[in-house]
């Protein structure tokens, strides 16, 4: 073996420039960031209500990339695949896009039931998952479950299945005069409704023309008000909305389950939730629950909906194979959260992390004294 040596008789090479020692430093100091960040922890922001009271808008965490192990890029790459000059402009040509495999790094945990999640939201077909927006909600049936939700009340594979203790729900609080004492109790309450001014819920007219507040609570929070004289009702509020899998693709296709079920947030299920290397028998009653696996998770090609039953490159599938493992996700506020029973499962590749830990928490309706929630700070989450 040859080893190359250094000819004494030229000249030695310049010393960096303070500029290039800088610029040196600083593009190590990106790349180190961007591949932690990519590979161990990342920070993300609570701006919506849908899992309080467990994350509270405003509530800034860490979620960790090491429990599940993270996910390479499923970005296309653009590589060169020429290098000739077009004329005239002195720019080089590309001409693909590549796309690598999808491969998850091992973690030390699996998803497991109640964890709280960051994914890829799974309808936002016009980009690639790591493009699409992050949310963030529990596990509440992994790969293999059966869910089934009785008046709001989550069943696995036909037993209770443990609530947070943030859990939500939202009702109509009928009162005979809306005043400030009740505005003071539902402060005292901790309720918030973060689309009016103040963080206060504003007085309105319920189904019956009656007056009172629409709030998200707690149990604990309902029972309180309904022992209030100035109380006369808590009725449950029921959005009137179709859900998957009766509307088989969210936000934007006709696809139509042929058999529709008219499940509610509060009854819902039962629903199989698929498993990695399980086999379904495919038939209109439940073609609209595989529709999203097969023509778009799972990567497979010359897919259409049609009457009701799946077809590949014109022929109607009889039966699938599920590549991977899925998982229903649902928000502690759950009257007031669009997740799993709206769109459907989650992939385990649109998986991002599990939140860990709130490392600061910002009011956004207090005021200079108020601002940070000093009590949350480093809570761990549960």
């Amino acid at each position: 073996m040859s080893l190359l040596k250094t000819d004494p008789t030229a000249p030695p090479k310049p010393p960096k420039t303070k500029t290039r020692e800088w610029a040196d430093s600083l593009i190590f100091a990106i790349v180190a960031a961007t591949l932690i960040r990519w590979a161990t922890f990342e920070a993300y922001t609570i701006p919506s209500p849908s899992m309080e009271a467990s994350l509270l808008v405003g509530d800034y965490l860490f979620v960790s990339k090491l429990h599940y192990g993270p996910i390479t890029p499923q970005t296309p790459l653009q590589v060169p695949l020429t290098h000739q000059t077009i004329w005239g402009t002195g720019l080089k040509s590309y001409s693909e896009l590549i796309q690598l495999p999808t491969y998850r790094l091992p973690g030390f945990s699996e998803i497991k039931r109640n964890d709280v999640v960051v994914f890829h939201v799974p309808h936002e077909a016009q980009y690639p998952a790591d493009l699409r927006t992050n949310y963030i909600k529990r596990c509440v049936a992994v790969a293999g479950d059966t869910l089934e939700i009785k008046d709001g009340q989550v069943y696995l594979n036909g037993k209770p299945g443990v609530a947070p203790p943030g859990l939500q729900t939202t009702y109509f609080m009928q009162v005979d005069n809306p005043n400030d004492e009740v505005l003071a109790a539902l402060r005292g309450q901790g309720v918030v409704d973060y689309d009016q001014p103040g963080g206060l819920p504003q007085a309105v007219a319920g189904p019956d023309g009656k007056f009172g507040y629409a709030i998200s609570c707690t149990q604990a929070t309902a029972d309180y008000f309904k022992k209030q004289p100035y109380v006369k009702a808590m009725t449950v509020l029921q959005p009137q909305v179709q859900l998957f899998p009766d509307i088989a693709d969210f936000h934007g296709s006709a696809a139509v389950s042929a058999t529709p079920r008219n499940w509610n947030l509060d009854n819902y299920g039962p629903l199989p939730i698929p498993k990695k290397g399980q086999t379904i028998t495919l038939s209109p009653a439940n073609a609209a629950i595989y529709y999203k696996i097969v023509a778009r998770y799972e990567h497979n090609t010359g897919i259409t909906w049609q009457d009701g039953m799946i077809y590949q490159n014109g022929k109607q599938l009889t039966s699938y194979t599920v590549k991977q493992n899925y998982y229903m996700m649902m928000g502690d506020n759950r009257h007031n959260s669009e997740d799993s029973r709206f769109w459907g499962f989650v992939p385990e590749d649109h998986v991002v992390g599990k939140a860990v830990l709130i490392w600061l928490s910002m009011d956004p309706n207090g005021d200079f004294w108020h601002k940070i929630r000093w009590s949350r700070l480093f809570n761990i989450i549960h």
